[in-house]
């Protein structure tokens, strides 16, 4: 497979260049960026699950030459953001980092005796001043200046900050790998080089399904991991009932074939994206390289599924967090080569390390029309209605919430999942014919129900003409309903597909929020990707690092944190500023 080196974290120790100051105080600053590095790589890992590596400057930065040593080293050692830590006033256009493509927060020591918080107010400036938009980190208690230990709403800060700074690092140079072209005319799959190449610093590639098809027919894969994969599947994967009428069913040995198609294909697709040393070995040397991506999509519908099996098992599998070879990080794969969706779930994973799960948002209930369908009355978090949020197959069978966090249910970073916890998901799955009248190849969707309870953030990129990509969010809650009242909803669209009931926060008073279905109808897709976890303040902070602005969002305000300069796009309207502050920036990558 494509190895991966993930970025570091440049710990930056700034110091007054005075001799009596600079000896007073170098203890205390280099213990307060030693207190930062650990901590952050105590409670950060790489989508691998290994901890986050931080490299501090070799000393405390006073001047220029040790500034611009320390950089030297960060882009040496391939660090990827930075956090300047101050204890007391130093000079900040001699100590400033001007790398504008890394994410750069400043925590300015809050303490009277030689106040930090001065450096952090002036750096600030400094960086607004040359265009080189940065975070402000300051405590809100004062400390004693031999305390060495970082406060609780520092570390909120920081672990924010740095979440958000290595997703943008993460994402730089990587590729989308594009399989196909559009799907039944939906804007979404159309790829925008620009936004890829300016926004996210990533490149683009391309291959037609027919490489798909080249490979099936002529056994481009590691034929002792197919049969491993095949029988995996058949002992895991049970197949439910076939929804299709007796004279459309298709015969036995022919859904046989199927089976044996899609885990090929699951096989193809994630050797297209990341490559695989086995083809090499096979004299298939152009073949194994991959295509270095990190996210891919698949056309499918419906040049391929009018004819072949459709894709959802190679979505499906793919993007959760384990297969045949045990638990690994999800494969982020989008459905109908939606790749605006397929960004949006590589965010959410890149956040919250954890599989996402694609979906329509097919419809809003409310609690009037679900009494009239049902007769029943929602209650609980679906008491002021619900979205049904539902697809083929590629919501990652994570999405069941048979994983427990404290005894909930959950979805959880692939080293945190146990094999009893694969094991619930799999059973909770039913893989369904699919409607021959939609996937006239046939194939399988999974079916299953998503367990109520667990907190989540829906979330979105759409590109608007005019503006360029914007993000919207909604936190909320997973909803399970009584069976009776599911199967009814369920029954009036696709019962084979796996659904996921969702109930947004609401905030009183919010143009969009105060009302579940305000929710619905301003949602800028038909695609949505939902993760586990109330990640949107993370969301937040990631948008405005890449100068996407946010057109909807239900986070608390503490939660929010942006560079310090959007304040300066003013106070009183944060969505506005939001918007004037990535029009004046532009593109975080020019």
């Amino acid at each position: 497979m494509t190895h991966t080196t993930y970025p570091k974290i440049g710990i930056r120790p700034i110091i007054d260049r005075r001799k009596l100051v600079k000896a007073a105080t170098r203890h205390v600053t280099l213990g307060l960026a030693n207190e930062v590095a650990s901590f952050l790589s105590a409670n950060l890992r790489y989508p691998n699950g290994e901890p986050v590596v931080c490299v501090l400057a070799d000393d405390c930065i006073s001047g220029m030459p040790e500034a611009a040593r320390a950089t030297e080293k960060f882009r040496r050692e391939g660090v990827g953001l930075v956090v300047t830590v101050a204890s007391g006033w130093c000079y900040p256009l001699e100590t400033m980092e001007m790398n504008a493509e890394w994410p750069h927060a400043i925590w300015g020591f809050n303490g009277t005796e030689r106040p930090g918080a001065v450096y952090l107010a002036a750096l600030h400036a400094a960086h607004n001043q040359k265009g080189l938009p940065a975070f402000k980190i300051y405590g809100r208690e004062v400390q004693d200046m031999d305390d060495d230990s970082v406060p609780e709403d520092v570390r909120a800060k920081l672990l924010q900050f740095a979440k958000a700074g290595l997703a943008v690092a993460t994402l730089r140079d990587k590729a989308y790998l594009s399989i196909g072209s559009v799907s039944m005319g939906i804007a979404g799959c159309i790829v925008d080089d620009s936004f890829y190449q300016r926004y996210l610093g990533m490149k683009n590639a391309y291959v037609d399904m027919t490489e798909v098809t080249r490979r099936i027919d002529n056994g481009i894969y590691d034929p002792a991991e197919y049969e491993r994969a095949l029988r995996w599947v058949k002992d895991n994967c049970a197949e439910g009932e076939d929804p299709n009428p007796a004279e459309l069913q298709i015969a036995r040995d022919a859904k046989d074939r199927n089976w044996e198609t899609v885990v090929k294909m699951a096989l193809i697709v994630r050797d297209l994206m990341v490559g695989n040393p086995k083809l090499a070995e096979m004299g298939y040397e152009e073949e194994a390289y991959g295509y270095h991506a990190i996210a891919a999509g698949f056309q499918g519908q419906r040049e391929w599924t009018d004819h072949f099996p459709s894709a959802d098992f190679l979505e499906a599998i793919l993007n959760s967090s384990f297969d045949w070879n045990g638990t690994r990080p999800p494969y982020i794969v989008a459905t109908e080569n939606d790749n605006l969706n397929a960004v949006t779930m590589l965010f959410n994973h890149l956040i919250s390390h954890t599989a996402q799960i694609f979906a329509d948002v097919r419809a809003y209930w409310s609690p009037e029309a679900v009494k009239r369908v049902t007769g029943e009355t929602l209650q609980g978090d679906a008491a002021n209605g619900i979205l049904h949020l539902i697809n083929s197959g590629p919501a990652a069978l994570d999405g069941t919430g048979e994983q427990t966090v404290d005894g909930r249910p959950a979805m959880k970073p692939f080293w945190d999942i146990t094999p009893d916890e694969v094991d619930a998901c799999l059973k909770a799955t039913s893989w369904r014919p699919t409607y021959m009248d939609q996937f006239a190849g046939g194939g399988y969707s999974t079916d299953f129900l998503t367990k109520g309870g667990m907190p989540v953030t829906m979330s979105r990129i759409n590109l608007v003409e005019g503006l360029g990509p914007v993000l919207q969010i909604a936190e909320g809650v997973t909803v399970e309903l009584p069976a009776h009242v599911h199967d009814k909803l369920d029954l009036r669209t696709t019962p084979t597909w796996p659904t996921t009931w969702f109930a947004p926060n609401l905030v009183p008073g919010d143009p969009v929020f105060s009302d579940v279905y305000d929710v619905m109808e301003n949602w800028g897709s038909n695609h949505c990707a939902i993760s586990y976890g109330h990640i949107g303040g993370e969301l937040i902070t990631l948008a405005s690092m890449l100068r996407i602005p946010v057109n909807m969002h239900n986070v608390p305000r503490s939660r929010v944190l942006r560079p310090s300069a959007w304040s300066a796009f003013g106070t009183k309207d944060p969505e506005g500023a939001d918007y004037r502050a990535c029009a004046a920036y532009g593109p975080l990558y020019k």
